[in-house]
């Protein structure tokens, strides 16, 4: 079986071999193009399959009892096609049929084309039309352009290499689960990472569209949703994997899209997605221009959703050019045209007129929208008014690859109270950096979802900002006028530097070795005067007392004990997988659960536990519980599959098999828990090389050194450069040759002896070496097919919980060490006081005034 990760990694590899130097914005329409019309191929031969036969036959076979079928009942299988899938592509313009003259040697790009535009007339009379109507047009995939080749030739040939890198893909089965899906998703991410600012046009990244699913899907009642600037349609595919099957099935899909190869991509993306064509509207247009989707019995109210989630353009030039006014339905609530100049109240606007009255709207914008006058703040100040405005998100900087501004997330409803406070978060300062951009990371995501839903404040990150404040800062929504950084700095003492002493204050600040081990801490310390302490053993000795005190390593193994028993409730649940669909919900409960855990230890940051479970599904689970699903957990784990390395380099570059790997169990580690003395063996041999390595290095630079026995001796056994320079290792031949003309009795000769005697211990260590691990490698590919249930178990928990309990007891003691370190800095900071300073200065300024007397100046 191939997993999704395998899936995307094949692909974006072969994007990255096959499009050379052609813009990443471009390429991915011809690649995703082509992509899709493999899957819509795959459907129709698979709804012939289903509507003719039963039979389990070849994909060859099947190809031509559908051209035999077609030829027989052409019009009456035609129809039977369009009612099963609202469209249908005919034999001879199967993606099977471009492969086969491929290998035939008879392909021309004319056919490819033909294709194309059969399938765009064939659609015509399909009641889906809108859902598939020229979503190969030449606007989009033009087959001509030169960017692909600059004759025909060189055309054909890149074209046939992108059609033959789909070739072995059923992206009916694949298309279970949402691997086809994800697949697609991950492509579209991926150029959008590549396509520098043009990535705005097409993509919101995943971080981002997580906060703002998340919170819709968690606050609303969701049976439909729209996306008034749905791009490639990623954050509509967001909301929906977080809800429930059931509501996946009903929910109906809306969005607007005005550049047109974009649009294009959104409609696909959605499609493979498992989402059914008369459950999506998708419009090519221009959201700003003309309000839509109107409902003409109601012309003034337009059509409402449960859900708004949008990621518009930013501060848009010119957004009025069709010349709309303040009387326009959607603007009316803010008594004021947004100014020409900007854009980003029109789209908020717009999206907040189409929200039903128990919704929610999530839209990322520009933080210029929380505190810009004029016109935008009497369109805010009308928001605030109304109280629609639910919650402000600021986000860090330089998330999107297209802009590298801070952004907030913006949540809006319709139902709220006029006394409710507006949630303001500030999640700025919580990223990782990963290359040139900055991340959320899954903690990250979840701190802001949960700070949402449950509205609390916490000093620094979150604050209920109620209408009187609102007010006294004239409606102004700039997050540092109501979160105050924390400063992790703590304020120099001017007495502690002048007489010495660590102040009390930051004693007391020390909570939880305070509230963990007082005593110890107590008995550390000796005053020196009031309020004025000095730390009387060394740190590292408290240290040691603290983190052994039986007071945290009770909690350490109170905690060990509940991870364990939630380790083995979710083993069962995960080896027992049989089906795609109970992955994610798995994935769900167990991130939920590892909270709850952590959440009755005090001192523990549950979000860095949260991230350790995340890590685990990321790394390997979500990889691993797909296999599991396709057959089952033993047969999995006993399943060997060839493994395929990458050979060479450029247009030599290849992939070739290197033996057999277990689906599931890596082959390091079955060689290190169930062949540990072989590996020891090896790892002993080689720790031997390293040394004869060492000795031969030292005879090298030896040699080198002029005037010295190794020089005389060894110098000319030294391979040299073309300019005659000696390099870093012997000449073995050189070597041989010096033994024979070197008199027996000499130094020279013990020294060449001892060198060819090194070389010889080295090449013969290798040797073994070599054939051992080959020998080993074979055990352990033999040894996959015979592994015990007993054995699995034990490899497969030391490859997915194997340091999960160390790393969350960890969490035990991270804020004790911290503070630990904080005292340090204190003990350091308050050790030298003024007075011993000026006292050491005195006594250097006499050092220095002895030394100058006992100068004698000659003349």
């Amino acid at each position: 079986m191939i997993t999704s990760e395998e899936i995307k990694s094949r692909l974006w590899d072969g994007a990255n071999e096959l499009r050379g130097s052609m813009d990443a914005s471009r390429y991915k329409d011809f690649m995703l193009g082509l992509m899709f019309y493999k899957f819509l191929s795959d459907k129709t031969l698979s709804a012939f399959k289903i509507l003719t036969t039963k039979d389990d036959i070849t994909e060859s076979d099947l190809v031509a009892k559908y051209h035999q079928s077609m030829a027989d009942r052409g019009a009456q299988l035609e129809t039977m096609l369009q009612n099963t899938l609202g469209y249908y592509v005919l034999p001879k313009y199967l993606y099977q049929t471009w492969i086969e003259d491929i290998n035939k040697g008879k392909f021309e790009v004319q056919n490819v084309i033909d294709s194309l535009n059969y399938f765009e007339r064939s659609i015509v009379n399909s009641k889906d039309v809108d859902d598939f109507k020229d979503l190969f047009s030449p606007s989009t995939l033009d087959l001509t352009d030169t960017a692909l080749g600059s004759n025909l030739h060189e055309r054909s040939k890149n074209i046939k290499a992108l059609i033959l890198l789909f070739a072995d893909l059923n992206m009916v089965a694949l298309q279970k689960g949402d691997v086809l899906g994800d697949a697609y998703e991950y492509l579209i991410g991926q150029f959008a990472m590549e396509s520098g600012k043009k990535a705005g046009e097409f993509y919101t990244p995943r971080q981002v569209s997580e906060v703002m699913a998340q919170i819709a899907a968690k606050t609303s009642n969701i049976r439909s949703i729209y996306d008034p600037t749905v791009g490639s349609g990623s954050l509509l595919l967001t909301v929906k994997k977080h809800l429930t099957k059931e509501v996946q099935q009903s929910l109906t899909y809306y969005g607007q899209e005005k550049n047109t190869a974009t649009y294009n991509l959104a409609r696909m993306n959605l499609l493979l997605h498992e989402v059914k064509p008369n459950k999506m509207t998708i419009k090519n247009g221009d959201t700003l221009a003309h309000d839509w989707p109107e409902d003409p019995a109601h012309p003034n109210e337009g059509v409402q959703f449960d859900a708004v989630v949008m990621n518009p353009p930013y501060s848009v030039k010119n957004w009025n050019r069709a010349g709309l006014k303040v009387s326009d339905p959607r603007f009316e609530i803010a008594g004021v045209l947004p100014p020409d100049s900007k854009g980003d109240f029109a789209f908020l606007l717009h999206g907040l007129f189409h929200l039903g009255q128990s919704g929610t709207m999530t839209i990322v914008l520009p933080h210029g929208i929380l505190f810009r006058g004029a016109a935008e703040g009497e369109i805010r100040k009308r928001l605030l008014e109304k109280n629609y405005i639910d919650a402000v998100i600021g986000l860090p900087s330089n998330l999107f690859t297209n802009t590298g501004i801070p952004v907030v997330i913006l949540v809006l409803k319709k139902n709220r109270q006029l006394t409710d406070p507006v949630l303001i978060i500030d999640a700025s300062n919580t990223f990782i950096k990963v290359g040139k951009q900055n991340v959320l990371q899954e903690k990250d995501i979840a701190k802001i979802v949960d700070t949402y839903v449950s509205r609390q404040e916490q000093a620094g990150y979150s604050h209920l900002a109620n209408r009187q404040e609102i007010i006294a800062n004239e409606y102004n929504l700039n997050i540092p006028r109501y979160i105050e950084a924390i400063d992790d700095d703590i304020a120099h003492d001017v007495e502690g530097h002048l007489l010495g002493g660590i102040p009390q204050q930051n004693i007391d600040q020390l909570a939880v070795i305070r509230a963990t081990t007082p005593d110890l801490l107590q008995a550390a310390l000796e005053p020196i005067r009031p309020q004025y302490l000095t730390l009387k053993e060394d740190i590292s000795e408290l240290s040691t007392k603290i983190l052994n005190d039986a007071r945290v390593t009770q909690q350490s193994a109170q905690l060990a004990k509940q991870t364990q028993a939630y380790i083995e409730r979710y083993w069962s649940q995960i080896i027992a997988i049989n089906n795609p669909d109970q992955i994610h919900p798995l994935m769900e409960a167990m991130l939920n659960d590892i909270k709850s855990l952590l959440a009755s230890f005090n001192y523990i940051d549950i979000y860095d536990g949260y991230q350790i479970i995340a890590e685990i599904w990321q790394n390997s689970l979500l990889h691993d519980t797909e296999i599991i699903a396709a057959t089952d957990f033993y047969t999995a784990a006993r399943n060997r599959i060839p493994n395929m390395v990458s050979k060479g380099s450029g247009a030599k570059k290849r992939l070739e098999q290197d033996g057999f790997v277990s689906s599931l169990i890596p082959s390091e580690l079955i060689a290190t828990e169930l062949y540990a003395d072989e590996l020891a063996n090896i790892d002993h041999k080689k720790q031997q090389i390293q040394t004869l390595e060492s000795e031969l290095a030292d005879l090298v630079e030896a040699a080198k050194v002029e005037d010295s026995i190794e020089y005389d001796a060894l110098y000319d056994s030294l391979k040299k450069n073309d300019d005659d320079e000696p390099l870093d290792t012997f000449d073995n031949k050189k070597l041989k040759q010096e033994l024979k003309t070197t008199p027996n009795d000499s130094e020279c000769y013990s020294l060449l002896k001892k060198v060819d005697k090194l070389i010889s211990q080295k090449s013969a260590l290798s040797k073994q070496v070599k054939t051992e691990e080959l020998a080993l490698k074979e055990a352990v590919q033999e040894r996959i097919l015979i592994l015990t249930d007993e054995e699995i178990d034990t490899l497969m928990y030391k490859k997915w919980f194997g340091n999960t309990i160390a790393l969350l007891c960890e969490l035990i003691e991270k804020p004790i060490k911290a503070e630990l370190k904080i005292l340090q800095m204190l003990n350091e900071r308050y050790q030298d006081t003024l007075t011993s300073i000026d006292k050491e200065i005195e006594q250097l300024e006499a050092e220095l005034q002895a030394m100058m007397q006992d100068l004698v100046v000659t003349q």
